[in-house]
C-alpha cells in the first residue's frame, strides 16, 4: 500500500469515527496523529508540531480571556442590556441575536449560548413571549457570530493554519471572516424578522424553574477589568503589525494580566481551557502535512477536477465544498468537519493552481451552518428540551438559513478572494 493510499485510509476511518462519535472527537484526532507516525508517513516531530503551533497557544490564551467575562458575570450583564431596548417581540428577537452574535465573535460560542439561555428564559417569562421563538435564533446566532473574527471559532484558526501551510505562508486577517460573516448575519436577521419568524416553532413550554436568569456576579471592578482586557486584547490583535508581536503573544499577555490581578485564579484559568478543542485541532493538523508529503492532496485534486471537468467554475467548486461541509456539520462537530475538509479543499485549490483562500472560507462557513438538526453544535442541543423542539423544527426553520448561507458565500467569496488573483 502506497503512503498516499494509506493516508487516505486513515482519513476515511477518521470520517466514520467523526460522524458516528463512537469515541470522543479529540481521541479520534489523536488516533489520526499517531497512525500517521506508526505508519511512517510522518516523523514524530512533524506529527506533534501542532502542539507548539501558535494558534494552539492563541486558543489557550483566549479561552482564559473569554472565560473571565463568564466568570465575573459581565457576559450575562451585557446580554441583559437587550431588555432595555426591545419593545416588541421581533425587536427582542433581533436584540438577542445581535448581542449573542457580537459576544460569540470574540468568546466561546457554546459559552455565550450557555450564559444567554438563562437570561433569555427570564426575558421570555417576564414578557410572556414564547421561549420557543427566542431560543432557536439564539443558538443559530452563536454560530454565525463565530464568523465575525479570526478568534470567533476554532474552525477559523484551523483554516488559517491550513492557508499558511498551503498558501506560501499567507494568513487571513483578523476581520477577514467578517467579510462573509457580517453580510450573512444581516441577511439572517432579515430572514428571521420576516419569513423565518413564521417558521419558528410556537410551543407553549411550561416554566419548570430549572433555569433562572440569576447569575452570581463578581465585584463591578472585576467585571469592567475583564471587559477592558478583552477589548484591549482584540484591539492589539487588530493592530498587531504595528505592535510587532503575534496574536498568540498578545493573547498570552491578556490571560496573564487577568491571573496576576486576581480576576482568574490559576485553577479557573486552567478549567476555562477546553482541552478537547486543543487536542482536536493539534491532532488533525498533521493531516494537511501528510496529504502534501504523500501526494494524496494532488491525487484528490486531480480526481475532483476530472469529475467537475477541466478548469471547473470557481462557483461550482465552492458550491460542492460548501454543500459537503454544511451537510457533514448537521451530524458531526463543525470544528471536526472543518479540520477534516480543510486540507482536502486546500489541496484541491493548490492542485488547480488557484488561491486556496476562497475554498477554505467556503468550508469553514459551510461548517458553521449547522442549523438543520439539533446535533450539529452544542448550542442547538442545549435549547432542544428548553424550547420543546422536535428534530423537524430545526429542519423547518434552519434549512432555509443554510440556503441563505450558501447563497451569500457563493456570491461573495469569488469576489472577495478571486481564484486566480493574478490571472
Amino acid at each position: 500500500m502506497t503512503p498516499a493510499i494509506l493516508t487516505l485510509a486513515i482519513l476515511l476511518v477518521a470520517v466514520v469515527l467523526f460522524v458516528t462519535e463512537k469515541i470522543p472527537l479529540a481521541v479520534t484526532a489523536m488516533l489520526v496523529l499517531i497512525s500517521l507516525v506508526l505508519s511512517h508517513i510522518l516523523t514524530p516531530e512533524e506529527a506533534f508540531q501542532g502542539f507548539v503551533n501558535k494558534n494552539v497557544i492563541l486558543f489557550c490564551a483566549m479561552f482564559v480571556v473569554g472565560g473571565a467575562l463568564f466568570e465575573t458575570g459581565m457576559a450575562n450583564r451585557i446580554g441583559g442590556l437587550v431588555t432595555h431596548f426591545a419593545k416588541t417581540e421581533r425587536q427582542l428577537l433581533a436584540g438577542v441575536m445581535i448581542v449573542v452574535a457580537l459576544l460569540s465573535g470574540f468568546l466561546s460560542n457554546t459559552g455565550t449560548a450557555a450564559v444567554m439561555i438563562p437570561a433569555v428564559l427570564g426575558i421570555a417569562s417576564r414578557s410572556g413571549i414564547r421561549r420557543s421563538k427566542l431560543l432557536m435564533p439564539l443558538a443559530f446566532a452563536s454560530a454565525m457570530g463565530g464568523n465575525l473574527s479570526l478568534i470567533g471559532a476554532p474552525g477559523n484558526l484551523i483554516v488559517d493554519s491550513t492557508l499558511a501551510q498551503m498558501g506560501d505562508g499567507a494568513h487571513f486577517g483578523f476581520f477577514s471572516f467578517a467579510l462573509i460573516g457580517l453580510p450573512m448575519m444581516i441577511v439572517a436577521l432579515i430572514y428571521f424578522l420576516s419569513v423565518g419568524y413564521k417558521l419558528l416553532p410556537d410551543h407553549d413550554v411550561p416554566d419548570d424553574g430549572a433555569f433562572s436568569d440569576h447569575v452570581v456576579e463578581s465585584a463591578p471592578w472585576k467585571q469592567y477589568f475583564a471587559l477592558a482586557i478583552l477589548v484591549a486584547t482584540v484591539l492589539a490583535m487588530v493592530f498587531q503589525s504595528f505592535i510587532g508581536f503575534g496574536m498568540h503573544v498578545i493573547g498570552v499577555v491578556g490571560a496573564l494580566l487577568l491571573i496576576l490581578v486576581g480576576i482568574m485564579s490559576e485553577t479557573k484559568a486552567l478549567r476555562a481551557i477546553d482541552a478537547r478543542v486543543i487536542f482536536l485541532f493539534a491532532g488533525m493538523l498533521p493531516m494537511a502535512t501528510a496529504m502534501q508529503k504523500t501526494g494524496l492532496g494532488t491525487m484528490l485534486a486531480e480526481n475532483v477536477v476530472e469529475q467537475l471537468g477541466h478548469a471547473p467554475s470557481p462557483r461550482l467548486l465552492l458550491s460542492v465544498l460548501f454543500v459537503i461541509s454544511a451537510g457533514l456539520s448537521q451530524f458531526m462537530s463543525n470544528t471536526a468537519t472543518t479540520a477534516l475538509l480543510a486540507p482536502i479543499g486546500g489541496a484541491i485549490a493548490v492542485g488547480l493552481g488557484a488561491d486556496p483562500s476562497a475554498v477554505l472560507m467556503a468550508i469553514v462557513i459551510g461548517g458553521s451552518c449547522a442549523f438543520a438538526t439539533p446535533l450539529g453544535m452544542p448550542a442547538n442541543t442545549m435549547v432542544l428540551g428548553l424550547g420543546g423542539y422536535s428534530f423537524n423544527d430545526y429542519v423547518k426553520a434552519g434549512l432555509p438559513l443554510v440556503v441563505v448561507g450558501y447563497l451569500v458565500s457563493v456570491i461573495l467569496l469569488p469576489m472577495i478572494w478571486p481564484f486566480y488573483p493574478n490571472g
